[in-house]
């Protein structure tokens, strides 16, 4: 069953367009995913999700999973254990708080959107897309 108000929470049509232009320029996947509800610990959730979406077993092991609790007013950015690795505690404190400078003024998909682009960019001088091989 779909809760329709988390459809409302975020515009999925410009999230998906945001990781689609995100993973052009990097090889690490990027996710999001909003839980209606949770109880415990919001970061030690995203970890499991990135797990439970199989983007720990990515070749590189550095996929970055968005995860979103609405009802708590709280989420959370983890990176698998490559993305951890490389990028820096302040990039990932960075990414955290624009998505909470958007998410405060009420506008979510944006905040995500600028989370993803802001990630994607940092992720791409660690991890760039690799052109497909021809035959």
């Amino acid at each position: 069953m779909v809760n329709m108000r988390l459809h409302r929470f975020v515009d999925r049509k410009r999230l998906r367009a945001a990781i689609a232009g995100a993973e052009e320029i990097t090889g690490a996947p990027i996710s999001v995913s909003i839980a209606p509800h949770l109880e415990g610990d919001v970061h030690a959730a995203a970890v499991r999700a990135l797990h439970r979406h199989g983007l720990s077993r990515a070749p590189g092991r550095n996929a970055v999973h968005f995860f979103v609790v609405p009802a708590r007013r709280e989420f959370a950015v983890v990176g698998d254990v490559a993305a951890h690795e490389r990028l820096a505690q302040s990039v990932w404190d960075g990414v955290a708080a624009t998505v909470e400078k958007h998410f405060r003024r009420g506008d979510p998909t944006a905040g995500l959107e600028a989370g993803i682009e802001e990630v994607a960019q940092h992720l791409a001088r660690h991890f760039p897309r690799k052109p497909p091989r021809s035959s």
